[in-house]
């Protein structure tokens, strides 16, 4: 699988136009990290999605086309902007719980813990019984059967995943219902008139891509926060949504949070949810992350949002698939990559010990721009035959599509990329943290640049009202 012939899937899945396939230029090629997949195919594809499907909504508005570029080594920048942002020039941000990890069960079988908020830390130790620490957990574990704590623990609401092979994961009920899903969707949910984007604002000349389209953006970590970055970097208001007592990563607040505002909502009380819906009646994209059906518990589903919001764009974004068995279930990028095999094939590959991840968050970062792009398209549809549109991204679908291009031999022989070697992508910008060093977007766009208007901000950092 080519970058190019990877886009060309993305775009022509989504019914858009092939034409503009020719304004699209890709540079690279795999292996661009240590890694036995296309990473960079991965990340050239769906960066590139995206870049033209704003440069596409754009034409919409005025007309007028324009070339877009993504050079692949730019593109794994992106995808591993976490591990190269800094804070006043500060050691690389710690971004994982110690207990966060790799550990052996008695049945000589591996599990991956994800631990990296307290509260599932906490659950994860008294499903074990024992004190916190690598070594504690160490021993505990050993008297566990893979199978039964991965059981155990899922039931317990916690996150973890035994480390299965390909075919192993293949044979689950849940990898046949991500199989039967194809990469992305994005379906029609209600009836409206178009609405054509809006124009160019005359007092401040924005004539970015996406001026004018407001995002509400109920998202945390990675997947879904890149999907908002990817929309702010292409012009749009985006307003983060927290609630109060929601735990956070506070080096990818900061990473995800540039070019976009954060204020608090708490969706546990009435005036919370009252204040979500009066900004959702002015948004255009609706954007989450919750674990399927959880919002719509609260009145916030796709459909009752296309009630509140004729013409609303939402877009959803989970771990293990919006159907099957696992649809609930909590995940993350490493724990996707264990349970399906991703994490064994590069532990196979490499002959290690221990299974191994991708050098990068690749299903995180992958996710998050396609949900991006899906948000584009529809409203790319919306501006021409109108319709209240529903985009779902998952990271097991996208992991799959990862594990389809097939694998590279010598892929893991490929040298590893410093933040010296990324220095020509990353610009500073000074915030409230500090001077913050983050890497720019990777998709040029000859006519809009793709820029972060905002620097990051503490959550909660600003009223909860579009401006």
């Amino acid at each position: 699988m080519t970058p190019e012939l990877a886009l060309k899937h993305i775009w022509t899945l989504a019914g858009c136009d092939p034409v503009a396939l020719h304004g699209v230029s890709l540079a690279g090629a795999d292996p661009g990290l240590p890694s036995v997949y296309r990473v960079g195919t991965l990340a050239s594809s769906t960066i590139a999605a995206t870049g033209l499907a704003a440069a596409e909504y754009w034409r919409l508005r005025n007309g007028r086309g324009q070339q877009v570029s993504v050079q692949m080594r730019r593109a794994l920048a992106a995808f591993r902007s976490e591990r190269y942002l800094r804070i006043d020039d500060g050691a690389p941000p710690a971004l994982r719980d110690p207990v966060t990890g790799f550990y052996e069960t008695g049945d000589g079988r591996w599990i991956q813990l994800h631990t990296n908020f307290a509260h599932h830390l906490k659950g994860v130790l008294e499903v074990l019984g024992c004190d916190n620490g690598r070594e504690s957990v160490a021993a505990a574990i050993r008297g566990w059967d893979g199978a039964t704590l991965d059981r155990a623990l899922a039931d317990a609401g916690l996150c973890a995943a035994l480390i299965r092979a390909p075919d192993e994961w293949a044979a689950l009920e849940q990898a046949q219902a991500v199989a039967r899903l194809p990469l992305f969707e994005i379906e029609r949910i209600g009836d409206t008139p178009a609405e054509p984007p809006r124009h160019a604002d005359a007092d401040t000349g924005n004539d970015r891509p996406l001026a004018g389209v407001r995002v509400l953006d109920l998202t945390r970590i990675i997947a879904g926060p890149v999907a908002g970055r990817a929309l702010a970097h292409h012009g749009a208001d985006v307003l983060t949504i927290n609630g109060p007592h929601l735990p956070n990563i506070a080096p990818l607040v900061i990473d995800n949070g540039r070019g976009k505002r954060s204020a608090l909502v708490d969706l546990r009380d009435a005036a919370g949810c009252d204040t979500l819906r009066g900004l959702a009646r002015d948004a255009d994209v609706f954007l989450q992350a919750y674990r399927p059906g959880a919002l719509a518990a609260r009145g916030f589903g796709p459909d009752e949002l296309a009630r509140l919001r004729p013409g609303i764009v939402y877009v959803s974004v989970c771990a293990y698939g919006h159907t099957g068995p696992w649809a609930r279930r909590r995940g993350f990028d490493s724990l996707v990559q264990s349970a399906s095999g991703i994490a064994w094939a590069e532990r196979a590959a490499a002959g290690s010990a221990e299974p191994r991840h991708l050098p990068c968050q690749a299903l995180d970062h992958a996710t998050g721009y396609l949900a991006a792009f899906g948000a584009m398209v529809a409203l790319a549809r919306r501006s021409r035959e109108g319709g209240s549109w529903h985009v779902k991204v998952s990271l097991a679908q996208t992991g799959r599509w990862l594990q389809s291009f097939g694998l590279l031999a010598d892929g893991q022989q490929a040298r590893e990329v410093s933040l010296d070697d990324v220095r020509d992508c990353v610009a500073s910008v000074q915030s409230e943290f500090g001077r913050v060093l983050g890497v720019q977007p990777a998709e040029e766009l000859e006519q809009t640049p793709a820029f972060y208007a905002l620097p990051p901000a503490r959550i909660g950092a600003h009223d909860a009202r579009w401006i």
